[in-house]
């Protein structure tokens, strides 16, 4: 009996990290199969944008509200419904040749997304002591990318061999699944309940930090390498530059995701190393745009071996995001740090729904695109002009993370003076 309890939590914790991966599949998903989603539904690379920003939308929408939601009804309920409404709003997608619905669809795994990494953080903080929090995230991060690994090449393969509507099916039976083993194995803990803080009072001080906000807008333009290109855009450009199969441009695309594996871990040293929370940031940014802009307007010059190098390094910088949340807790009161990292990570995200309409209404400005043997392409000129955003985005955001330490250490100079 002692030994089974001791297992307990490490299974408490495995399904819900099991979801946290599997959101992941769910989110590049349609990046996998653009061209025959177009054809499907009859729509524009501007409709296909918005459809993807809206799981941007929804994931930033709920990311308080879930929060609050896990405090009050505990992860085992939160979590189980999360994954069945992801189940629910798949078979929507799969069932339905509705417009609108696959809009709600879209919308509603984003919603139902959101508590992958929240849930399993706060199974963590419930059933492990502290000191193995922080590993214990960590690990969950990381696992968790596996998922988006497992979404290029492995699902790539079976929508070639399987058809993408079976495939589709068979993600909403695994979500549904999850569901059940989330709700069967996970158990709430009975916690001291605090107070918090009014949540429109805790934003009132937060909007007071016009640093913070510099930042929260740099993180906005700086996604786009990751929750543009990487998510979604990166395999049907790559299809159109190097004339690839979906499997090998999804393979190449990962390996943005293979970065992000290690990209934490150091920027993180490397910014408290040299205590450059800042710079690291800056410096990240202004990389990412050079190591775009290589990708789109060298493209034809850069063997396979050096492309998937750079999209490595790409992985590695686009985790300067994990820089951004350590200084925006430094920025304010302990009290306010949750709340900070939540609307940090939710302007994270209204980057990348910013970043697929965007993208989507730019590439039907150059091009209506053109249907070959059932499928919709547009040409590789389309693309470069349209993801050359990414790179123009990522250096303005990078600029804006200087101004933003500038008007920190104004706002500090005043606080000292006040003080005296």
């Amino acid at each position: 009996m002692t030994s089974n309890r001791q297992y307990l939590p490490w299974l408490m914790w495995f399904f819900p990290l099991a979801f946290f991966g599997f959101q992941f599949i769910l989110r590049l998903f349609p990046g996998l199969v653009m061209p025959e989603f177009l054809v499907k539904f009859n729509i524009s690379a501007t409709d296909f944008g918005w459809f993807a920003s809206l799981y941007y939308l929804g994931y930033a929408g709920m990311q308080i509200p879930m929060a609050l939601l896990l405090d009050k009804y505990g992860p085992r309920n939160v979590i189980s419904l999360s994954a069945m409404l992801c189940a629910v709003a798949v078979w929507l997608l799969l069932f339905f040749d509705s417009w609108p619905i696959a809009m709600l669809s879209r919308f509603l795994i984003g919603v139902g997304s959101v508590v992958g990494f929240l849930g399993t953080s706060k199974v963590i903080s419930q059933w492990f002591t502290k000191e193995r929090y922080a590993r214990l995230v960590g690990l969950t991060f990381s696992f968790g990318l596996l998922g988006a690994l497992y979404g290029g090449r492995p699902v790539s393969m079976m929508i070639e061999s399987m058809g993408w509507e079976k495939v589709l099916g068979l993600l909403g039976v695994v979500a549904f699944l999850l569901g059940l083993f989330n709700f069967s194995f996970v158990r709430n803990k009975v916690e001291q309940q605090i107070k918090p803080e009014p949540i429109l009072a805790s934003l009132k001080q937060l909007i007071s930090h016009r640093s913070l906000l510099i930042l929260a807008f740099a993180n906005f333009l700086m996604v786009g390498a990751l929750e543009g290109f990487a998510d979604v855009w990166g395999v049907p450009f790559l299809m159109a530059a190097r004339d690839l199969s979906k499997v090998d441009a999804a393979s190449i695309t990962s390996c943005i995701f293979v970065g992000m594996l290690f990209g934490g871990p150091l920027l993180a040293y490397f910014s408290e190393k040299f205590k450059a929370h800042y710079l690291v940031t800056m410096i990240s940014g202004f990389l990412m745009a050079m190591l775009m802009a290589c990708v789109l307007f060298f493209n034809q010059e850069l063997s396979q071996s050096a492309l998937m190098i750079i999209m490595f390094c790409i992985g590695l910088l686009c985790c300067y995001q994990v820089i951004v949340f350590a200084i925006g807790a430094e920025l304010v009161p302990a009290p306010l740090m949750s709340i900070t990292i939540a609307f940090l990570n939710c302007i994270n995200m209204l980057g990348g729904s910013f970043f697929h309409s965007a993208i989507g209404n730019l590439m039907d400005f150059f091009e209506q695109g053109t249907v070959i043997e059932g499928v919709k392409t547009y040409s590789l000129e389309s693309y470069v002009y349209t993801l050359a955003l990414i790179p123009i985005a990522s250096l303005l955001g990078a600029t804006l993370v200087w101004f933003s330490k500038r008007k920190s250490m104004r706002e500090l100079t005043r606080q000292e003076k006040v003080v005296v």
